[in-house]
């Protein structure tokens, strides 16, 4: 009889190129395939809430404004990679797009009440950069990993 070997989990995605609907489900699949690497690739909890937070607005802009004069099954691609020094994500839609320099300054006083621009002004603070095509339905952003404290 032969000895079984132990299994070793298997290493999470460290990319991949998904098509995904405006789904609940699918979205969280691929939330929790970038939370698995970032995990396997050594980011801390403070940047899996910054990647999380700025895919996620990311991807309901996508869904919300992109799509919003599309069929609801209309499906946008995310493409990512995660290497232990940075995170990249692309997300794609199908609609016409926007130019973002277009967005209001959600902190200045005279927008405070009017509820647009604040995916925007998140995933530019919590992403280390961050770039729209020209027709403006493609963002890409990228987390680089913050240097260690000393």
């Amino acid at each position: 009889m032969s000895n079984p070997r132990p299994s070793n989990p298997p290493e999470p995605p460290m990319k991949g190129t998904i098509v995904v609907r405006h789904n609940r489900a699918e979205v969280e699949g691929i939330q929790n395939a970038l939370d698995a690497a970032m995990s396997a690739a050594g980011f801390t909890k403070a940047s899996l809430f910054a990647v999380r937070l700025a895919f996620q607005e990311a991807i309901a802009n996508a869904f919300n404004h992109g799509h919003k004069t599309l069929p609801h099954d209309t499906p946008a691609t995310v493409e990512y990679l995660v290497t232990p020094h940075e995170v990249v994500i692309a997300i794609e839609d199908q609609g016409p797009g926007f130019q973002s320099e277009t967005v209001a300054d959600c902190t200045l006083d005279e927008n405070l009440e009017i509820p647009r621009g604040r995916g925007v002004m998140l995933i530019r603070n919590y992403m280390t950069d961050v770039r729209y095509n020209a027709k403006g339905n493609r963002i890409e952003m990228s987390y680089r990993r913050p240097p260690a404290a000393s």
